[in-house]
């Protein structure tokens, strides 16, 4: 069986109010394991915490309480410089916006993540990465387009390859089909799928829509704080 890529140990998140006014418990007493290459859907009504639950998972904020491990490493260890390096060459992102600098080429855009150690990614052969995910994407006659040239579907295509550039072990995507329309979703949808199986990417995804979570390996709800197994 494949090892644990992410482990939470009784996580909790509180957000506090000013001026001595109640707190938020946001997240309770989460624990949970994310093996190395599953696809997990996180689901829940709007205000369950779902993306606050990502944003953990990717180290763009810490838990009030409680361990997250990254394949074994102890999160809570490091400072925010160290998180970064690990966002970086770890972790990639896919949100419901696309977030693509609309002055920049298709090329550019997927290549922005590898500027942070650009050297080091010319050598690992970044450009040519890019140009071949965005075939297996069906861009690669759009290298030199801009996103205002794209529809809504290809830019986010564009954001998926972005976020795979680095070869991350972890792909995390918060409602990555919600700006889309029926068609683009269920193409989204077959993709990130597939690069799950292909690229052996760990993927979690946060959505509202129930056909792109039943089609993960496996759906957990969070409601109330809590997650569960078996979504009503």
């Amino acid at each position: 069986m494949p090892s644990p890529l992410l482990k939470l140990s009784a996580v909790s998140k509180r957000f506090e109010s000013p001026e001595g006014a109640a707190g938020v418990s946001v997240l309770r007493d989460l624990t949970l394991e994310i093996l190395a290459g599953e696809s997990i859907a996180i689901v829940g009504p709007s205000g369950s915490g779902k993306s606050t639950f990502l944003n953990i998972l990717g180290t763009l904020d810490r838990p009030t309480s409680g361990l997250v491990l990254f394949d074994r490493q102890d999160l809570s260890r490091l400072d925010d410089i160290q998180l970064a390096g690990v966002r970086n060459r770890q972790i990639g992102f896919i949100f419901q916006s696309h977030h693509l600098l609309p002055q920049c080429t298709v090329l550019e855009n997927v290549l922005v993540p590898t500027l942070a150690n650009r050297d080091v990614a010319l050598r690992n052969g970044a450009i040519e990465r890019a140009g071949r995910l965005l075939e297996k994407v069906g861009l690669g006659t759009r290298l030199t387009h801009r996103p205002g040239q794209l529809s809504g579907g290809e830019r986010q295509r564009v954001a998926v390859v972005r976020a795979l550039i680095n070869q991350p072990r972890l792909l995390l995507a918060d409602e990555p089909t919600g700006a889309l329309d029926r068609a683009s979703a269920q193409s989204l949808a077959d993709l990130l799928v597939q690069l799950n199986q292909d690229e052996g990417v760990t993927l979690v995804v946060a959505t509202h829509a129930l056909d792109l979570a039943k089609r993960m390996g496996r759906v957990l709800e969070l409601r109330d704080g809590r997650l569960s197994p078996n979504p009503q």
